[in-house]
């Protein structure tokens, strides 16, 4: 069976660096904030040219520690997309404000700049842009639009690391940028793990706070916050992958290349817009076939997986905002068309050339 990612692949290549960092971190006995979250904070900064990043437990806190930190909840209102995993609308959720939903641009399926203006109110505090499958967001567009009415931007970069805008890293644009590390993402860990980037360091204090009980230390609480520490073995291991991040996302550059020679013009293929560097954290393809491409795949031992099937509007939890098929058809089309196609920086070519010919005679 051909994976979606094969994480065995990646782990023989880096195994005997992880097991040292690994064995340096146990036989410390620092186990909690210790001098590797440190150091992954740091080169993180360095990476993204911002003055903070802060590891926290989750790519879903990290989107909640930085919505609350901006000091968003009860009545108040934030933009995003209803073409995103669940956790961008629950992070808004969590502090009590409401997610109002702007419809995607129907070839990047990211949020359209287009659709967010008409969706801003007197209640609205900020934009959660979501750089989908690895492909930036027009955070021009969305920038201007903050700007123009005094909103913050709360970049959820997921998916995207190390994707940019003319060199410029997606989770430096916007108040605050926010990373998963699930193991499965671009920069994966062993585990769960998170990372909020920031300008602000006034705002980074905060969020260093909120993810340690609203102290600084010496149990003094100044507030009420919650337990989301990045683990420090799961700092030790991305410290590893950091060292390769940019030559892991070269191969899946190289990868969807690949894919894109070879597939035929009768799906439409991933877009990359000019000037955006696109990670391909999923290689996506659409097709009103989908399905019997997917089965047909599944038949010859290959996995494909459909990212998303169910728009956030439509999803059940989701119900109380009142929405309907209908309203938001960009994103219920995607939702009917798209496939995801296996990509990792270790698929072999004659992987990819097998995919697509399956593809192709479908």
């Amino acid at each position: 069976m051909v994976p979606m990612i094969d994480l065995k692949k990646q782990f023989a290549g880096i195994k005997e660096e992880v097991l040292a960092v690994v064995t340096e971190i146990l036989e410390s006995a620092h186990y909690v904030l210790g001098p590797k979250v440190s150091e992954f904070e740091k080169k993180m900064a360095a990476y993204h040219g911002v003055a903070e990043a802060i590891g926290v437990a989750s790519g879903t806190d990290a989107l909640h520690l930085a919505v609350k930190a901006l000091g968003i909840g009860e009545g108040d209102e934030v933009i995003t997309t209803p073409f995103t995993f669940f956790a961008t609308a629950e992070s808004i959720l969590y502090t009590g404000a409401r997610p109002v939903f702007a419809d995607i641009d129907p070839e990047t399926m990211n949020i359209d700049p287009v659709q967010i203006e008409a969706k801003i109110t007197r209640k609205t505090k900020a934009i959660i842009p979501v750089h989908i499958f690895g492909h930036p967001a027009d955070m021009d567009a969305v920038m201007a639009i903050a700007g123009k009415h005094h909103l913050s931007v709360i970049e959820d970069c997921a998916q995207s690391f190390g994707a940019g805008i003319r060199g410029k890293k997606t989770g430096s644009f916007g108040e605050a940028g926010c990373f998963s590390f699930y193991p499965s993402k671009n920069l994966g860990a062993f585990g769960d793990g998170g990372l909020v980037t920031l300008h602000d360091t006034g705002l980074g204090d905060r969020i260093r706070m909120l993810r340690n009980h609203g102290s600084r230390g010496a149990y003094k609480h100044e507030f009420v916050g919650v337990n989301s520490r990045l683990d420090e073995l799961q700092a030790g291991i991305l410290l590893v992958k950091l060292r390769r991040i940019d030559a892991y996302n070269s191969r899946r550059r190289e990868n969807a290349a690949l894919y894109n020679a070879c597939l035929s013009d009768r799906v439409l293929r991933p877009a990359e817009r000019q000037g955006m560097t696109h990670v391909y954290h999923q290689y996506t393809i659409r097709s009103p076939k989908r399905d019997q491409i997917k089965n047909r795949l599944h038949e010859a031992g290959v996995s494909s997986v459909v990212y998303y099937p169910v728009p956030l509007h439509l999803q059940e939890a989701l119900g109380f905002l009142g929405h309907k098929k209908g309203d938001f058809p960009v994103s219920e089309e995607a939702a009917e068309k798209v496939l995801s196609l296996p990509m990792y920086p270790e698929l072999e070519e004659k992987t990819i050339r097998e995919i697509a010919e399956i593809i192709n005679n479908v």
